[in-house]
């Protein structure tokens, strides 16, 4: 009996902490006590730091740790366990879909805020080296957070761009410190004498730091000084507006945190590969609408399809005819393909989470993930033929006998 029952509790853990992000009361208390967990962590490492806190308050502080380290164990051990219970891996036999899940950076984060309690006790001894791992706990509300997630997207997204930055400062950093050396090496051979030394100089001046400890003394060192300065804004410019203009792209897009359990409540995605999910989130817009708000008007371009990943949204052709969307459907498609208007008004009917796909993503999405465009492009057509055969039926009840 209690066999039969695990899948179902199992599901029902998976729900709450994986995709349940506050749509029920036991997620929004497993999340908001996770959250404060995380923070008081944080807020004991630094207050161990200071000899008077932690000659009053050591052993409790102690205690506090092994309090979070369990209960983080804990969290750690749930998220594999349900990890079966994701769509995009349950065809995978069990041990492999865990493994799967626990090389995902957010559970890798975990794994990290734990370890260095069992090595240290493992061990034996203070490793305190290792409890400096112990911050990784603080990376653990990216989870809960839509700003940190959105900021590590845009790194991961702007890889190639910020590579190229880097590269270009490294190039500038040789430069300068290559002619600072010849300029000013024989003059000051004990902060100018080898390229390497030249090199501490150039990145501080670079970055517009300037210690004041290493300085030019000639005329020409000086105003090779400036040169650096003024090429450093430049350099240093370019990796803040990658960052910057892709965090506001970023933050137009996700109204909440789009993760791999999020998605796996849609079918359409359940069968895609890890790649293929990769190159997928980035083309959706999630947005969270309130009730009773129109999502898309009666008449409106069909620019985009919609997910539903959470919620309710009714779409009215007539007094007497409507469909309704929920966890898993999708809508706005036949119009988006087709390049004509929606026919009825959407509207969300309870507090609900839509993926937004345009059509020009659209198009991207058919180069990504072939199988799952034509599998759109197919249910779209039997969507609206069974639709027109509704409204054929609709109108011959009020043509007049």
């Amino acid at each position: 009996m209690q066999h039969a029952d695990e899948p179902t509790l199992r599901r029902r853990i998976y729900e709450i902490i994986e995709v349940g992000r506050g749509e029920s009361p036991a997620s929004r208390i497993f999340d908001f006590t996770l959250v404060v967990l995380i923070s008081l962590n944080v807020l004991a490492f630094c207050l161990e730091t200071v000899p008077s806190v932690e000659a009053e308050w050591g052993v409790w502080l102690r205690w506090f740790e092994i309090f979070s380290v369990i209960v983080f164990t804990i969290e750690y051990a749930l998220r594999l366990w349900t990890a079966v219970e994701v769509r995009m891996l349950s065809r995978l036999p069990s041990w492999r879909a865990r493994l799967t899940f626990a090389l995902r950076p957010v559970l890798i984060i975990d794994l990290l805020a734990i370890l260095p309690f069992y090595l240290a006790a493992m061990f034996g001894i203070d490793l305190r080296a290792l409890r400096a791992f112990r911050l990784f706990r603080f990376l653990k509300l990216t989870r809960y957070s839509p700003a940190i997630h959105t900021l590590l997207r845009v790194i991961a997204n702007e890889e190639r761009s910020l590579a190229g930055a880097f590269m270009l400062l490294i190039a500038a950093l040789l430069f300068f410190s290559t002619g600072m050396y010849f300029i000013e090496g024989s003059i000051q051979p004990e902060k100018f004498g080898t390229i390497p030394d030249s090199a501490y100089w150039a990145i501080t001046t670079l970055t517009t730091v300037g210690y004041g400890d290493v300085a030019p003394i000639t005329p020409l060192g000086k105003i090779w000084a400036s040169l650096t300065m003024v090429c450093g804004l430049c350099v240093l410019a370019l990796p803040v507006a990658i960052i910057a203009s892709g965090f506001a792209t970023e933050v137009g897009r996700h109204d909440f945190v789009l993760t791999w359990s999020l998605m796996s409540r849609i079918p359409l995605f359940a069968d895609l590969e890890s790649d293929e999910i990769a190159r997928l989130m980035p083309l959706l817009h999630a947005k969270s609408i309130s009730p009773f708000v129109e999502v898309i008007p009666d008449g409106a371009p069909g620019e985009a399809m919609y997910f539903v990943a959470s919620g309710h949204v009714r779409q009215t052709l007539s007094e007497d005819l409507a469909h309704d969307y929920r966890v898993g459907d999708f809508f706005g498609v036949t119009a988006m393909l087709d390049d004509a208007r929606n026919k009825g008004s959407y509207r969300a009917v309870t507090r609900t989470r839509l993926l937004k796909l345009y059509r020009d993503d659209f198009l991207q999405l058919q180069v990504a993930a072939p199988p799952l465009a034509d599998h759109v492009r197919r249910v779209s057509g039997a969507r609206k033929a069974q639709l027109e055969a509704q409204e054929r039926i609709a109108a011959s009840r009020t043509e007049p006998r």
